[in-house]
């Protein structure tokens, strides 16, 4: 064979091997590469004692509250206090004019010592008749009237006292005082008002705002729910007598520092609303809270044993409101399981069926995974637990 036929060949056979190999790239260019396994990041459960707390909005309502109204009429001499000041009971609050009550009351007393007077002489005349009488020198009916007069005299000296007690007792409603000790308001009369014991406008109006009642409501399943949970020893822990209440303030958004007591729970159920009043009492002797303001009430309700918290973010719902969370399972693949909520905490819900010590439940990458899919996991504690490096 000659040299040129030599280098022909040879120079063919690399033309088909660099052929073979541009057609080689271009298959393993166009198959698919696998895809590789999602990122997720996990929590690891486990079990513990976690205090039960129930949110509940309320209302601020005042201890005691009494309207001031004058129980005479007459024109108002005199106020004695500052509005918005604190009073005590029993302290002098308006002075209306009492002229004419005193009056009235010396009138009283002299209709009594007339009274007093004719006893005093109805007393001797029944005497002296009952002497005669002994002696047969007055007659029966002498006598019975004698007896008779004395006792209208002492039937007139009862009326006079009353009269005289119910004139004292005016005079001193012209003295018109505090019925208890708080706050007072704005005063709806000044000096020279008439004034009158039927009006229906209160002259002031006092508040004792320490301590101070919260009422808070609680839907009447929930209410069940809980009772039951404590009936059957499911809930554990709970001292009706002395069951803890703390407020947050609506307007705020502050946590009240001083802790409250829960007084007593309604016996009925609010037909519009289904829901159940409980009312705290709570010190205020800063008189940070007032009647009327928007509260949310955090009560205690107990503790339940081997209860999970289960990030919010981790729990999906489905369309009839079942509650499930995606678990990273055996060979890093995901599970599906159904939980029990029974209530939520903060960032977390309380979960008590449905999950078992050490699941590995996802928190983070949901999005991109679905039942029996191989995740690449990543636990998310760790990285909080291990602190960034920064540079300087």
């Amino acid at each position: 064979m000659s040299i040129r036929s030599t280098i022909k060949i040879f120079g063919f056979a690399a033309v088909v091997m660099l052929v073979s190999a541009c057609e080689n790239e271009k298959k393993e260019a166009a198959a698919p590469s696998a895809a590789p396994a999602a990122e997720v990041g996990f929590a690891t459960l486990q079990p513990s004692t976690i205090n039960l707390v129930a949110e509940m909005p309320g209302r601020t309502v005042a201890f005691r509250k009494a309207d001031v109204r004058p129980q005479v009429d007459g024109i108002i001499k005199k106020r004695s206090f500052n509005e918005g000041a604190y009073v005590e009971a029993g302290q002098q609050l308006y002075q209306i004019d009492k002229d004419k009550y005193q009056a009235e009351l010396d009138a009283a007393q002299a209709e009594l010592a007339r009274a007093r007077a004719n006893l005093e002489l109805a007393t001797k005349t029944r005497i002296r008749y009952e002497a005669l009488r002994k002696s047969r020198t007055a007659s029966e009916q002498s006598y019975d009237d004698a007896v008779a007069a004395e006792a209208q005299s002492k039937a007139a000296i009862a009326s006079a006292q009353a009269g005289v007690d119910k004139a004292r007792i005016e005079l001193d409603y012209t003295n018109v005082v505090a019925p208890l000790s708080g706050q007072i308001g704005a005063s709806s009369d000044s000096e020279g008002a008439l004034v009158t014991a039927s009006q229906a406008e209160a002259l002031a109006t006092i508040t004792q705002l320490d301590p101070i009642y919260v009422d808070v409501t609680q839907a009447g399943g929930k209410l069940l729910k809980i009772k039951d949970a404590i009936a059957t020893g499911r809930v554990t822990g709970v001292d009706e007598a002395n069951i803890e209440v703390r407020l947050v303030l609506d307007a705020t958004g502050q946590k009240y520092p001083l802790a409250g007591k829960l007084e007593f729970s309604d016996v009925t159920v609010n037909e519009t609303t289904g829901s159940v009043r409980l009312r705290a009492v709570f010190p205020n002797p800063e008189k940070i809270l007032l009647p009327g303001m928007f509260v949310r009430g955090y009560v205690d309700q107990g503790r339940i044993e081997n209860a999970y918290l289960v990030p919010q973010r981790a729990v999906m719902r489905r369309p009839d409101g079942g509650a499930y969370v995606y678990l990273v399972g055996d060979e890093n693949k995901v599970v599906s399981k159904d939980v029990t909520i029974e209530q939520s905490r903060d960032e977390d819900w309380v979960v008590t069926a449905g999950v078992d010590p050490g699941d590995r439940v996802i928190v983070d990458g949901l999005q991109r995974i679905a039942p029996g899919m191989a995740v690449t996991p990543k636990d998310v504690d760790a990285d909080v637990a291990s602190p960034k490096s920064t540079k300087g």
